[in-house]
């Protein structure tokens, strides 16, 4: 393809549209009248569908909007590769995702300002200002939740029967109710609050990073959007940033940014991204040909992701959501949510979860889902889906890390993805140990009495080494890749972006995205994607800003 010539200069562009790219754009333009490109590589829009909170189940196993990479064979399961999809639609994960609203740890986040440095601007005090000016929350109003930002946040419009049963078993094991994950604490048990309101015609609806963000500014002429376009690589002169070079309709187009380049282009691809364009480990891109403009050891390093394995129990009677998206329970939960905006669409179908360590510390290394439903994967099980439950540990800090490295030179092809799930002995222990917690937790009233048998892992399946077999079989991602590209003190030679996401060793060049998390926040990580694109706005719109200084907002003491 023959390169077409410049275009318009622009103040800003952003490579990827996703969570963080669309908030930063928005602010970008609305709040600091710049001129902002934002290139996408999915479509402009999912499907009508996923407006509606229940939709998105429609989508899980199809590449209409993701993008599905597969891992490279893991030892540690016994040779499966697992699937690990990332967004492909402007919005990203949020226009796509399970709408979980989840901010992580108080810890989470001084873990980072003490590995990034005291008055790095990262503690949690630092990031909670920035969580409150994008809520809308229609539940809390008080020192952790806003009222005034865009960000519908709500619970789901419907509660079901296993739900509340979920709820109560774990209370009946000792575990605290907790009717806020985002407050004081995050133990305990509770409803997870989604991004998902009321919208203008009074239903309950998805609120992503389109709707919420990016719609305001559409129409303003500072703000350029180009979908289905492949940014191939990053234009850099004399140490700078100056643009980047993108596939369009079988064209290449080379756009320049006078002041920035911002890259959010999720985690997979944002690291594929820099060492396409000669920013990474000098060894690997040479063995791929391309020239080498920096060598930054750690760009595809350091790979976190949250993973989950099932537990998974038939019930002794009609429960949950099995069966209501099919025939004329599809049909009657239409109706219900087009003529009274009530019903099963409402929700999302994972309501309820539970925070705990099963070592018995205070700090949650565990997310106990529940979903009210049973869904078998054929590769691993012959027996058919029915009325039950599927509870999945989640956890929250994986100590092993995995990589991102390039497939080749041709910028069309995936990434090589090694997610290294069990990397580290203690993700594998407590893995285990949350199985054997779940099994008790629906052996609790009111649960109990109505589980009809365990069909996965089976009841038979107690020895260590026996599960630990399944955990192999069945583990999975829970969609949360972050940290290839992550920020870093000036003194760890893996570090790839200093506080402020500014790419070392080239001026004019910032990852945005959770590529740049440099610890995975103990929990759902589109709520952490929409506040660093909001906080990277301040940084590149205020360039002598300094980080304490963006508390601007009222902080908790």
């Amino acid at each position: 393809m023959a390169a077409s010539g410049p275009t318009p200069g622009y103040d800003f562009i952003i490579a990827g549209g996703g969570s963080s790219g669309c908030v930063a754009a928005t602010r970008l333009v609305r709040d600091f009248g710049c001129r902002v490109l934002l290139i996408e590589r999915g479509p402009a829009r999912a499907a009508s569908i996923m407006r509606m909170p229940a939709g998105y189940m429609k989508y899980l196993a199809r590449d209409d909007f993701l993008e599905m990479h597969q891992t490279l064979p893991q030892n540690r399961l016994g040779g499966r590769a697992p699937i690990v999809p990332q967004a492909k639609v402007l919005g990203g994960g949020s226009a796509v995702n399970a709408m979980v609203y989840m901010r992580g740890q108080r810890e989470d986040y001084d873990g980072w300002e003490a590995y990034l440095g005291e008055g790095s601007g990262w503690s949690y005090a630092d990031v909670l200002p920035h969580f409150k000016a994008l809520e809308r929350n229609s539940k809390f109003n008080n020192a952790y939740h806003g009222i005034d930002g865009d960000l519908l946040v709500s619970d789901p419009g419907s509660l079901c029967d296993m739900t509340e049963d979920y709820i109560l078993a774990a209370q009946g094991l000792g575990h605290p109710y907790n009717p806020d994950f985002n407050g004081e604490r995050q133990a305990g048990v509770g409803v997870m609050q989604h991004t998902m309101g009321r919208g203008a015609n009074g239903k309950m609806v998805r609120c992503d990073a389109v709707s919420a963000f990016l719609s305001q500014v559409m129409a303003d002429p500072r703000l350029t959007i180009v979908t289905d376009a492949l940014v191939m690589t990053i234009l850099i002169e004399a140490g700078r940033a100056v643009g980047v070079e993108y596939s369009l309709n079988g064209n290449m187009v080379r756009a320049y940014a006078e002041r920035e380049v911002l890259v959010a282009a999720g985690t997979y691809n944002t690291a594929k991204l820099l060492m396409l364009s000669g920013l990474g480990p000098a060894d690997h891109l040479r063995e791929h040909g391309v020239r080498v403009v920096v060598d930054l050891p750690g760009v595809g390093a350091n790979l976190q992701d949250h993973h989950e394995v099932p537990l998974i129990a038939s019930t002794t009677r009609p429960s949950g959501y099995f069966g209501q998206d099919k025939g004329w329970r599809m049909v009657r939960n239409g109706l219900q949510y087009i003529l009274f905006g009530t019903g099963p669409v409402t929700t999302t179908g994972i309501e309820s979860c539970l925070f705990y360590d099963p070592d018995g510390g205070e700090r949650p290394t565990i997310q106990l889902y529940c979903a009210p439903i049973v869904y078998l994967d054929r590769d691993i099980s012959s027996a058919k889906p029915t009325y039950g439950v599927t509870l999945t540990s989640c956890l929250l800090r994986p100590k092993a890390r995995g990589s991102v490295r390039l497939r080749s030179s041709n910028p069309a092809d995936k990434p090589v993805v090694d997610a290294n799930f069990f990397g580290h002995p203690d993700d594998l222990r407590l893995t285990l140990a949350s199985l054997r917690h779940a099994r008790k937790l629906l052996a609790t009233k009111p649960i109990g009495p109505k589980i009809a048998q365990e069909l996965l892992p089976g009841a038979d399946v107690e020895s260590d080494e026996a599960l630990i077999q399944y955990c192999g079989k069945t583990v999975k991602t829970n969609y949360h890749p972050s940290g290839t590209a992550r920020m870093g003190p000036d003194d760890d030679p893996m570090a790839v972006l200093d506080n402020r996401m500014r790419l070392r060793g080239v001026d004019a060049l910032r990852v945005i995205d959770c590529s740049a998390i440099p610890f995975i926040p103990s929990a759902n990580t589109n709520a952490a994607a929409l506040m660093l694109g909001h906080r990277a706005a301040e940084f590149v719109a205020n360039p002598s800003r300094q980080p304490a200084e963006d508390r601007h907002y009222e902080t908790l003491s």
